[in-house]
Order: C-alpha cells, then sequence, then structure tokens
C-alpha cells in the first residue's frame, strides 16, 4: 500500500529515474529510494533518505523560522549545512550575501565540489547569481542560487551521492503548500486519534 502511494507521488513528481530498476524522487525536500528486492518475496524496498543519519546531515524541514534535520535537531535562522555538521549563518537577507559571507567556503579542507545557495522564496535575480558566480569561480567551487526549497532538495540529494556539498540557507518568508502536504498533514491527524 505505502509503495503504490509513494509510486504515485513518484509519477506526479520531478524524479530521476536510474539503472536497475530503481528510482529516486525529490519532493518537498524528501529524498526517496525506490528498488526491487528480489531476496525472497520479490517485494519493493523503499529508503527514505532524510531518515537515516548514515547517510549525513539531511533537511527534513523548514519554516520562516528556521530549519529541521534529520537527527530531529531544529535550527532558528539562516544556517550553512554541511554533509557532517551544521553551522549559523550570519545573514539576514540574500541581499546580505557577499564575500565576506562566502568566504568560510573556500577555506573549507577538503574542498567542497558544490555550494548551494538557498535564498528564501524569492527567485534569483541575475546579478546576484552573477557576484557570487564570479567570486566562487575565483576559487574553483561550483555555485547553484535557488529558492530555499530548492536548494534544500538538491543538497539532500547530493549528500545522499557522498559529494563533497555545502548549503547556505536563509528561511523562506512564506510558506507555500501542496495537495501532498494537505494529505500528510491529515495522515498525521488521523495516526494521533488513533486507538489500538
Amino acid at each position: 500500500m505505502i509503495a503504490q502511494t509513494l509510486r504515485a507521488v513518484v509519477q506526479r513528481s520531478r524524479s530521476f529515474v536510474f539503472p536497475h530498476g530503481s528510482c529516486r524522487m525529490l519532493h518537498s525536500g524528501i529524498a526517496v529510494n525506490f528498488s526491487k528486492a528480489y531476496d525472497y518475496d520479490g517485494k519493493t524496498k523503499v529508503t527514505i533518505f532524510n531518515t537515516e543519519t548514515d547517510l549525513g546531515l539531511m533537511i527534513t524541514g523548514y519554516s520562516q523560522y528556521g530549519f529541521r534535520l534529520n537527527n530531529d535537531m531544529v535550527l532558528i535562522g539562516p544556517i550553512s549545512v554541511f554533509p557532517r555538521s551544521v553551522l549559523s549563518w550570519n545573514v539576514n537577507t540574500f541581499e546580505d550575501i557577499n564575500e565576506e559571507s562566502l568566504s568560510l567556503f573556500p577555506t573549507l579542507d577538503p574542498k567542497i565540489d558544490v555550494l548551494i545557495i538557498g535564498i528564501g522564496d524569492q527567485s534569483p535575480t541575475p546579478p546576484l547569481s552573477k557576484r557570487i558566480i564570479e567570486f566562487m569561480k575565483k576559487h574553483k567551487i561550483n555555485v547553484e542560487v535557488l529558492r530555499t526549497e530548492q536548494a534544500c532538495a538538491t543538497f539532500n540529494f547530493l549528500n545522499a551521492e557522498n559529494r563533497m556539498v555545502a548549503c547556505a540557507l536563509i528561511p523562506p518568508l512564506h510558506i507555500s503548500y501542496n495537495e501532498n502536504d494537505i494529505l500528510q498533514t491529515k495522515l498525521k491527524q488521523k495516526e494521533l486519534y488513533e486507538t489500538d
């Protein structure tokens, strides 16, 4: 039942298809892996990456105030997330992003391959992206400037792939939701009132 529901979500969501019958999906910051397990009865095995702490830190939720990680840590305000650690990031809005606020990332050892910057719920403007890309290009670090929701999903995916990735995130000012979010809320409420 769960596998069928998740497969239906995959068909309606952005999905990435991989060889050997597996499929990885990113939806609202959640990375899911489907693979056919032919051990005994051929049932589909589902792994939700965000809950596996052995894959490193992942972002499982966000709000206007901060972020929740897969180790149940709740962080308030802008943050910098790395595969195994997290720091507070001293910016208030995307307008505060400059060479000084990004100076930590080129000094890291081992060097990161990709820096993902989530700028809240605003769309990245060409001048902002250009300024950030030019600074990081000097240090030979790839960078993506995205909305926070997209940045969380991208970080989770790359981190699950064991890439050297870092993510700098600003909480969004407004939260949008979709029908899947409403369904999940109703299911959680139903579980609260169920009796054994």
